[in-house]
């Protein structure tokens, strides 16, 4: 571990020690330097907030910016930094143009819609599961080839309306997307290509509209000019793209998590109605998937932790540092625990404030309905190989999960 000096920055993001463990360097600066300077990929500087209560006072503060072609703004790659160049979307706008875009969006996604989906996300969750009970278990298989990529992928297209027929190849860019796995020239034909997808299929909405989410922004904003299509296309690809990573390896780290705590896994199997949703809260909050992307850029002076951080200077809120906080979560943050007594602080996993994640109760339900179902109906669900053998994103990534062999 580098040791962090006030004189050097450090260079970020930080690097987990192994498997799913945070990177050391959270704790030590939640005790001794919970503000302080960081050094990017391409030698800038940033400063990073690392104790829960200044992470969530940052992502709720209309002093700092989340459009990411100001100067200043912290990206963490090249590849970053090219992607702020693209037209943004909601989720890299200020007010009022982020709540306007985000408003268009919302109302699929909100409590009482998604509740109204869980059917049919139970459905796919029931049909795959059926499948790979046909197909037998006692060979070992890739759990997220299988799994835990189809199910929000089959979810998120069914909300934007793409036809049955066409998941399977849609699934597989998405794979080749996100897995990590292709060259650089093949994730980035794969995102062409579903850019290219959405964009004919916004077109065919313009002609045949239907119950999805697509035609409702065709009937809403294209058709009377408040959006173009290369909006509606940019928005469709955000909701395609943005939490289908994370949900995967939510899924695949969730079933690893459990065979790491056998005890926990009992209970579940035991009682599925009453700790799922307490299983779901804790492993949003032990692994923070996605936590690299709440990020700002000062848009006058600030200050913070006793730091003056200056107009123009980047600022990136360590949410996963955040939901390990001794001070919210107790001696026991560290230790992933369903049982957990839990009082009103809330875990960082979706974020905070107003860009907290759009597809929340989405995702949930999605965890929910597959960690209910799972053991139920897999009951001997494992591993095919140890738990050291299992391959996690790369220490400096998103802690994730890309493939996982199991047998049942």
């Amino acid at each position: 571990m580098g040791s962090v000096t006030a004189s050097t920055p450090p260079k970020f993001p930080f690097a987990r020690p192994s498997g799913t463990t945070p990177a050391l360097e959270y704790a030590q600066l939640r005790a001794t330097d919970p503000v302080s300077q960081v050094e990017l990929f391409d030698g800038s500087l940033a400063w990073l907030i690392v104790k829960h209560k200044d992470i969530c006072a940052v992502l709720t503060d209309e002093r700092l910016s989340k459009q990411r072609n100001r100067p200043g703004f912290p990206e963490l790659s090249a590849g970053g930094k090219e992607a702020a160049k693209n037209k943004p979307t909601f989720v890299d706008m200020d007010p009022p143009q982020h709540m306007q875009q985000r408003g268009m969006v919302e109302s699929i996604f909100t409590k009482q819609h998604i509740d109204s989906m869980r059917p049919q996300i139970q459905e796919t969750v029931n049909t795959l599961l059926d499948k790979m009970i046909t197909e037998g278990g006692s060979e070992p298989f890739d759990f997220v080839e299988k799994f835990a990529l189809p199910v929000p992928s089959y979810t998120i297209y069914s909300i934007l309306g793409v036809p049955l027929a066409d998941l399977p190849k849609l699934t597989n860019f998405a794979a080749i997307r996100s897995n990590g796995s292709g060259t650089a020239t093949e994730a980035s034909n794969a995102n062409a290509a579903l850019l290219s997808y959405m964009d004919s299929l916004v077109t065919a909405r313009l002609s045949e509209p239907k119950e999805d989410l697509i035609s409702l922004l065709v009937k809403e904003q294209l058709i009377p000019g408040h959006l173009t299509q290369a909006d509606v296309v940019q928005i469709a690809f955000l909701l395609l793209v943005a939490g289908n990573a994370t949900m995967v390896s939510m899924i695949a780290l969730g079933v690893v998590t459990l065979l790491e705590h056998p005890d926990q896994l009992e209970s579940l199997k035991q009682d599925p109605e009453k700790w799922t949703a307490p299983l779901v809260e804790e492993l949003c909050r032990f692994h923070t998937a996605s936590a690299l992307a709440t990020k700002r850029v000062a848009k006058v002076d600030v200050e913070y932790g006793g730091k003056l951080i200056k107009a123009g200077e980047g600022i990136i809120a360590a949410t996963q540092s955040g939901n390990r906080d001794e001070e919210v979560f107790g001696e026991t943050a560290d230790q992933f625990d369903m049982k957990r007594v839990r009082g009103s602080e809330e875990a960082l996993g979706y974020g905070w404030g107003p860009h907290r994640c759009v597809a929340e109760w989405l995702a949930r339900a999605e965890l929910e309905i597959v960690f209910a179902t799972l053991w139920q109906k897999l009951p001997n669900l494992k591993l095919a190989i140890l738990f050291d053998e299992v391959k996690y994103s790369p220490p400096q990534k998103d802690v994730g999960i890309g493939e996982l062999s199991v047998v049942f």
